[in-house]
């Protein structure tokens, strides 16, 4: 492509309103698992660590990974949480949080499921205890 100049025209590989495309693949490098391979529910808190303070500076951080800490800077946030918010898909932010948490920026705390319901025979005869008292 060419214009009226003579001058060979760059094409956009951006669109002007939605500013440069970063293709998900290239966030993690191709990668869709982290090292660590961390198990990372929907519901999992993702926390900051204490020495989290100065990853602005860190030139090995990609932006990405910058914004996952400053989240969880403030607030600790689930990783639904964190999809939304940086309107990223899933998949991708699972491995950036394990890459955190690789690095000791972050760590992740999961939800306690709920206790098991006691077997009816021991309930009965916890009633049947109190009763006889």
């Amino acid at each position: 492509m060419s214009d009226d100049d003579g001058q060979v025209e760059m094409p956009h590989w951006f669109d002007d309103d939605a500013g440069p495309v970063v293709r998900p693949y290239a966030m993690t490098r191709g990668r869709t698992t982290s090292a660590g391979q961390h198990r990372l529910d929907l519901i999992a808190v993702v926390i900051a660590e204490s020495r989290a303070e100065e990853t602005e500076a860190d030139q090995t951080l990609s932006p990405e990974h910058v914004d996952i800490v400053g989240l969880c800077r403030d607030t600790p946030q689930s990783v639904a949480e964190l999809a939304a918010e940086l309107d990223l898909p899933i998949g991708v932010v699972r491995v950036l949080i394990g890459d955190l948490v690789d690095d000791r920026l972050v760590h992740v705390t999961r939800p306690v499921p709920p206790a098991e319901l006691p077997d009816e025979s021991i309930l009965r005869d916890v009633i049947n205890g109190l009763r006889a008292l």
